[in-house]
């Protein structure tokens, strides 16, 4: 069992899949980023002040903070606000995501393309046929007796 599990991981797949599990928390962060301190800052100044991490219903009567991280210690909340940040976050990951597929796949087409275009040159041939091509050109040229 255990060399089947040492096969398994040293499959090329499953450390492919590694490095992408990887990389995309790794990419999450940065569209989080993205999202917090770049597009939202935006949004909040074209609609004054508009500010979607602090929208919240408490779900309980003692909850009456003005914010967020301060409802959640009074009580239970229903943060909508959250959700639509994390909504926006997926939607420019998947946005990405698509582009970046999109550029591969046109790439893909015109190497595809090129590789059409150019004829496939003829193998050169080989020293012993040239040789024995030559000597049968020659035996043809001699005068038969």
């Amino acid at each position: 069992m255990l060399n089947e599990f040492k096969a398994f991981i040293a499959r090329g797949n499953v450390m492919d899949l590694a490095v992408g599990v990887i990389i995309g928390g790794a990419f999450g962060g940065i569209v989080k980023s993205l999202v917090d301190d770049v597009i939202m800052p935006i949004v909040g100044a074209i609609f004054g002040g508009f500010d979607f991490s602090n929208y919240f219903i408490g779900l309980s009567s003692n909850v009456n903070a003005p914010t967020l991280a301060a409802a959640r210690q009074q009580g239970a909340v229903l943060a909508y606000g959250s959700f639509i940040t994390v909504l926006i976050n997926f939607m420019i990951l998947a946005w990405i995501i698509f582009l970046m597929v999109k550029g591969v796949n046109t790439l893909q087409k015109q190497v595809e393309k090129q590789k059409k275009a150019v004829p496939a040159e003829a193998p050169a041939t080989p020293a012993d046929v040239a040789l024995l091509t030559e000597i049968r050109d020659l035996l043809a040229k001699r005068p038969s007796v």
